[in-house]
């Protein structure tokens, strides 16, 4: 398996537990009177899976991305951004005809 599938399915595992954790000290904390609706509804199983898929699927991607932006290479030896020519301006002249008047708008 390469390398980046076997990091991305492991930071997915990472995000889902964190999911599951999150989920649990929602229904722990009862945020929202959440503990009730759960225990007192028939779909109340399927809202708590719901809720850790769709948070788990947030919280893989979040892992994820965290993961590979910090992969990035430190072999920056060289100075930073100095390196282009200077911009020079060059004016362009305009003619005008002398003795027109200019409208004032």
């Amino acid at each position: 398996m390469p390398k980046l599938v076997r990091e991305y399915i492991k930071h997915v595992l990472i995000g889902f537990a964190a999911s599951a954790v999150f989920v649990a000290l929602l229904l722990w904390f009862n945020i929202g009177n959440l503990w009730h609706l759960v225990t007192h509804t028939e779909a109340g199983l399927l809202a708590v899976f719901l809720l850790w898929v769709f948070n788990g699927i947030v919280f893989a991607g979040v892992q994820f991305g965290i993961a590979i932006m910090r992969m990035g290479d430190d072999d920056d030896d060289g100075p930073g951004g100095g390196l282009r020519a200077p911009v020079t301006h060059e004016y362009a002249t305009i003619p005008v005809v002398e003795g027109k008047s200019r409208r004032r708008i």
